[in-house]
């Protein structure tokens, strides 16, 4: 399931409440255990409307995916051993739980074979990502939570992580604090632009993507942000920026690390 396709989902999803949904999973072949975050935003907006969620035709595949990396115990399917130690669990945090997400990134981002990194630069990687959830807890108003989930692919080379919020998304919230009206991808634009903040007072703006960015753009991973119908990828083919068809409710934000880079990074100040 891609982003458009989470955001179809959404929009099919409007109208229950106080039912019992079941999501025909017969079509799905593949599912990438990251995408549990977004999904899990769309299905939090059903089940915050009173509606309980039910999955079928699960592939065993597929059910192996979201059972290891702790999605499907969320809806009362039973958990599967992690035996190669390969996921970054799927949570759902408050807003508040900043320490938690801390704490969730140390224990779980270790072991994974990210590239080399001096001490000072893999702090600042971390805090770089910390910053990711205190935007979206900050900016995104969700009363549902920010999710967030990963995978090491040990043959691929890569691992997965994304962050997503059950929020306004970004063109509402600008629109709403600065009285700025622009598309969803224009306010993805705007939003990463080291500077551009709708909070007030002297305090940094932009994602907080700026090293990872810089980073992502050595290591030739790739990066994706998508709020409503906004997407935005910088990678080693260059940066896109476009619209899906039907918005998505909230914001992601997807990073892929290539692991088979043999590079050692520092700081430009180490």
């Amino acid at each position: 399931m891609g982003f458009s396709q989470l955001a179809l989902l959404n929009a099919q999803l409007q109208d229950y409440s106080f039912d019992t949904i079941q999501i025909d999973f017969s079509a799905c072949t593949w599912f990438d255990a990251n995408m549990s975050a977004p999904l899990g935003v769309v299905l939090a907006h059903a089940v915050d409307k009173l509606n309980t969620v039910q999955f079928k035709e699960l592939r065993p595949s597929v059910q192996s995916i979201l059972s290891k990396n702790r999605f499907l115990a969320g809806f009362g399917l039973p958990r599967s051993l992690d035996t190669y130690g390969t996921t970054i669990p799927y949570r759902r945090f408050k807003t508040s739980d900043d320490q938690l997400f801390a704490e969730y990134l140390n224990s779980h981002l270790r072991g994974k074979e990210l590239p080399k990194m001096t001490a000072a630069l893999s702090e600042q990687f971390k805090n770089s990502i910390l910053e990711l959830f205190s935007n979206a807890a900050m900016h995104s108003e969700t009363a549902l939570g920010i999710f967030a989930c990963g995978q090491y692919f040990p043959k691929k080379h890569r691992v997965d992580f994304s962050v997503a919020d059950a929020g306004i998304g970004m063109r509402r919230k600008i629109n709403k604090e600065l009285g700025i009206k622009m598309n969803s991808d224009q306010a993805i634009r705007w939003a990463l632009q080291e500077g551009h903040t709708t909070r007030k007072g002297k305090v940094p703006g932009g994602l907080g993507l700026k090293l990872i960015k810089e980073f992502i753009g050595m290591n030739k991973g790739c990066i994706q942000v998508v709020s409503d119908r906004g997407f935005w990828e910088f990678s080693a083919a260059g940066e896109t920026l476009t619209r899906i068809d039907v918005g998505f409710p909230g914001t992601v934000i997807n990073i892929e690390i290539n692991t088979a880079d043999t590079l050692r990074y520092r700081l430009r100040s180490e």
